[in-house]
């Protein structure tokens, strides 16, 4: 996943453009992310007993990844993601281990 859970994002379309917001939950099988304060749903819920109240929830909905882009942590820029791998141990138990990288200042992220 190019964009993980506590990454601060900023938003390239939609009704929210130009915001950023720190994203709160990932769903890659569905290629979604929900980002703190942003695309916020309304909800209206019924009062469940004689008496009580109805009530407006108000949560921040998934949107697609592709309308968001990442925040490097390093450089401060909306950036794509790359990935770099590198390899340590010796002989036969060589381990890849897989690194995000920014495009604009080529430093790590994770």
């Amino acid at each position: 996943m190019k964009i993980k859970t506590g990454d601060k994002i900023k938003i390239i379309a939609g009704k929210d453009k130009g915001k950023t917001g720190k994203v709160l939950q990932v769903f890659p099988d569905r290629n979604l992310a929900s980002v703190e304060g942003l695309n916020i749903l309304i909800k209206h819920m019924r009062p469940r007993r004689q008496g009580e109240q109805g009530q407006r929830i108000e949560f921040p909905a998934p949107m697609d990844l592709s309308n968001m882009m990442l925040i490097c942590p390093k450089c401060g820029k909306p950036t794509t993601v790359g990935y770099k791998y590198s390899e340590s141990g010796e002989g036969d138990k060589k381990k890849k281990k897989k690194f995000r990288i920014c495009k604009k200042c080529k430093q790590t992220i994770d």
